[in-house]
Parts: C-alpha cells; structure tokens; sequence
C-alpha cells in the first residue's frame, strides 16, 4: 500500500496555464523544504524533465497508451516513494483523450486510477460568472471524478476575482489561488531546446523554474492545498520494480552507456533504473559535450529525449561520433530512440553524424506526431521478430531511405520504418521501457558477450 499526499493539475482544454502552475507549485514547496515529485500524464518527456527540475528528483511520464492503464499507479507509487507530496500535471482537457478512449487515457482516468483529487486551472481573462457554470459542468459530468477546487488564472482585477468567487461560492467549489494577468510569464527556454536545459541544469531554466515558484508562493494557499493532498487515500497497489523475477545476473557489469547531461538521461528514469536492475553500469554520456564514450563501454542507449534542434552541436562533435561509429562497428548493441536514429546517420540537414546508417536526415516543415502500435520485423536487441509493443512519435526530421534491408518495425497505414544492422537498433519510434523490461534484460545480455566478428562494411 502506499500513502502519498497527492493532487492531480488539469484544466478545461490546453493553454489555461497548468504546465508553469505545476512546475511553480512544486518548486514553491520544495522551497519550503518538503520532498516533492512530479509526474506528468502522457508522453510529452520535456514537461516531465522541467518537473523534475522543479521537484529535485527524476520527473516522470504517467502513459495509459505507452504502458498500459494497470501500470498507472504502480509507478506513481514507484516514483512518488518518500515524497511527502507528488504533484501530477494533466494534458489536454480534463476528459480528452487523443485516441478517443477516454474512460482509460484521459487525465480523467488517471485521477481516477491513482485515487487523487483533481485542482481545475482555469484561464478566466474573458469570463465572468460563467465559470461558475463551466465548473459545475465539469464536475457533474462524472460523479466520479473527485473535483477539489480551482485555481484562476489571469485574473484581470480585485472586483473580477471577488466576482468569480463569488459565483463558485454559490457551487461550493474552493478557490485555492487566483493569478493575475501575467503573474505566470512564459519564461521557460524555448520549447525547440526540448529538455536539453532541464538535464544539464541550465542557469536560464533554474532560474524560469524559481520565478515560476515565488509566484505560485505569493498567489495560490499552500496550506489549503496540501491539506486537500493529504486527505487522499491509501492507493493498495504494490509499486512498480524494476527487478527482475530471477534478479540479475552474477559476475562483473557491463557498462552501459546511456546519452543525457548532469540531471538525468533522453531516456524515460525507469530505463536506466530496468538496466541497473538487469546487471549493467549505467554511466551517462552527453552527446552535446563528451569527446568520448565512458571507459569500457559494451553498450550504448540515446532515448527518445534527444532534441532534432541541436544538429549542429552533435555533428561538430566528431570525436564522440567516431567512437559511436567504432561501437557499432564491432556488433556492440546500440539502442537509438527518436532522434538518436538521426544522430546515427550518415548526415542530416548537410551535416555529418555518426555514420552508423546509410542514409541521410532531412528537416521538413509539420510535426510527425502520435502512438504506433508496432510489430518488431528483425530479431534485434530490442525485440523478438513478430513482437508487438506500442510506441510514440515525435519529430520533423524524416530519412531516406526509411528502413534499411532488416526493418526494425512495421504497422497499419505505414511502410517499414527503423534499421537492424548487426547490434543497432535505431527507430523514431519511442516505447516505454517499463512496458517491456524485457529489453533492458536483452541489451544486458548481450553487452555481456563478445560480438561475433563479421567483416561486412557499414
């Protein structure tokens, strides 16, 4: 069982404020000295890194879709361990889901599996007493749902702050904080850095996240909102472990090398924390930094987390793109995760990369966004041929070709995408480790072992 002081940030629809909210509410209590952790619904790993900036320990995704609805509360109750208050930010409206499944995949569904009281966001520059109405509709629309209050954001006035209290008196629904117009700047590094500046501790983002935290301290009452945090239930599930069911193996680890900076990888927290559990030494390089891989590297993982924007940055450093070519070269295992395919390929946008893929990156106008229900098409360190996990998507950039000879996934609506090349596997395609710790157990075995020799070029 598991008892953690929890509130769940969500609003009517995106853009009414709940990302810096969050952020701002967990820096103000950790500056009061109380242990916090941040998690955030749905696959969006940058709001997530900010969170973790903001709470002092890994933030995480909470995924219906990438890790199945069952695993929602085991790992909130993981990664909320000793905290004396985990805050949870939502995504879209408070009922939206983007595959249309609400009743498992909103962040309704999430309160609803983690037992926690939900704080409405709500951005009333244009409205009077109509929020009294909005309110009141989202809270009746399912008897369910545990509505705890709202906090108002860009107020306009005194006399329209006393007019909106005024109307949600009339509820009974608590106001727990009322923000004025730009009392939440947008003062987080641009979205295109992605969460380069949360993991490496930039001066910029500690300070947008400090601001963020005086504000939320000078306007919203935090003894009013813990109190409703405590009052939430014993979740009884067991937490989530990455563990294995026989333990790991004996004899000496092989390291692993997973790409991130000084706060934490481009991967999701709980693969670095499934290959230490697996057998491995994790050591972290920074792709944007190191001029070479940890010493004794058998393995190496670029996660999802790596920003298309830093082209640049990852092509001037030919040292560490040498020694990632040499890794692949000799049949170590490589994992690439969204943006690392790109970093293994022969250039992108003109510039060299790695050179690990015969093939070439090219940035194109539009987003490529959303989940993938993926069949494995080659037998690789990520999976058995014929396996089937879901996975998400996220970039601009797109290769040509786009699957070398062995595929690494096909699905509906798609030709093959990713490439199979002796240890690699290199895919845009993100899935969550903890839905298939079965990964983190291949790519350890097989850092354990000596590669066959082959004597194919790259």
């Amino acid at each position: 069982m598991t008892v953690v002081p929890r509130v769940l940030l969500s609003a009517p629809s995106s853009g009414h404020g709940t990302s810096a909210l969050s952020l701002g509410l967990l820096a103000a209590l950790a500056d009061r000295g109380l242990d916090v952790a941040g998690f955030k619904i749905g696959p969006d790993q940058v709001d997530a890194a900010y969170l973790g900036l903001a709470a002092g320990r890994p933030g995480r995704n909470l995924d219906p879709r990438l890790v199945g609805p069952e695993r929602i509360a085991p790992l909130f109750a993981h990664g909320s361990a000793g905290a004396g208050l985990a805050v949870v930010q939502g995504t879209m409206g408070l009922y939206d889901s983007v595959a249309g499944r609400p009743e498992t995949e909103s962040t309704a569904a999430v309160a609803a599996a983690l037992r926690s009281p939900v704080v409405l966001m709500v951005d009333v520059a244009a409205m009077g007493q109509s929020v009294a109405a909005l309110v009141h509709g989202f809270r009746a629309y399912d008897e369910q749902l545990w509505l705890g209050g709202v906090i108002l954001n860009r107020v306009a006035s005194p006399r329209h702050e006393a007019m909106l209290h005024e109307a949600l008196d009339d509820i009974g629904v608590p106001v727990y904080g009322a923000l004025r117009r730009h009392e939440l700047p947008p003062v987080l590094p641009a979205r295109r850095h992605g969460l380069v500046p949360a993991i490496a501790r930039d001066g910029e983002a500690v300070r947008a996240v400090r601001r963020l935290g005086e504000a939320v301290a000078a306007t919203v009452d935090l003894d009013r909102l813990l109190v409703l945090a405590r009052s939430a239930p014993e979740l009884t599930v067991d937490p989530w472990s990455p563990e294995p069911a026989a333990g790991a193996p004996g004899g000496a680890r092989p390291v692993v090398a997973l790409a991130g900076g000084p706060g934490g990888s481009y991967s999701h927290p709980e693969t670095a924390e499934l290959l230490r559990a697996a057998g491995a030494e994790v050591v972290t390089v920074d792709p944007l930094r190191d001029e070479a891989l940890p010493v004794g590297t058998r393995a190496l993982v670029v996660g999802g987390g790596l920003p298309e924007s830093y082209a640049d940055e990852l092509s001037a450093n030919r040292r560490l793109c040498i020694a990632v070519a040499e890794l692949a070269r000799t049949g170590r295992p490589v994992i690439a995760e969204g943006a690392g395919l790109l970093w293994l390929a022969r250039e992108l946008d003109g510039l060299p990369m790695c050179g690990v893929l015969d093939a070439v990156g090219a940035s194109r106008d539009g987003m490529v966004i959303g989940y993938r229900e993926a069949t494995a098409r080659t037998e690789s360190v990520v999976a058995a041929a014929g396996t089937v996990v879901v996975g998400h998507k996220q970039h601009a950039a797109v290769l040509t070709p786009r699957s070398g000879e062995r595929p690494a996934w096909s699905w509906d609506g798609g030709a093959p995408e990713g490439f199979v090349w002796r240890g690699v596997h290199a895919s845009q395609l993100v899935p969550h480790w903890a839905a298939y710790p079965e990964i983190a157990a291949r790519l350890v075995a097989a850092a354990a072992v000596e590669p066959a020799t082959v004597a194919a070029p790259a």
